[in-house]
């Protein structure tokens, strides 16, 4: 993951957008500090589907008064993949 200054991303606005359409994550920084991470948008779609996967597995093992770890989800989003 490449860190850039907002003024020099500004320069190479083009550049950057290229890189991480090709899959690289970029961080824009302020004075040093990380305020923008540059990501594909489908990373973003991914990131969000794997997020309403898990609140539906934690919804439903409730429900069901389960006790469902953190590997257990894993495997059980991994399966529906299948």
């Amino acid at each position: 993951m490449d860190r850039i200054g907002i003024y020099d991303a500004k320069a190479k606005l083009s550049e950057l957008v290229e890189r991480v359409e090709a899959g690289e994550e970029i961080v824009l920084t302020r004075r040093g500090r990380a305020v923008v991470r540059m990501v594909r948008a489908e990373a973003v779609t991914r990131r969000q589907a794997r997020a309403a996967a898990v609140r539906r597995i934690r919804a439903l093992s409730k429900r069901m008064n389960l006790k469902i770890g953190r590997a257990e989800i894993r495997r059980a989003i991994a399966k529906g993949r299948d």
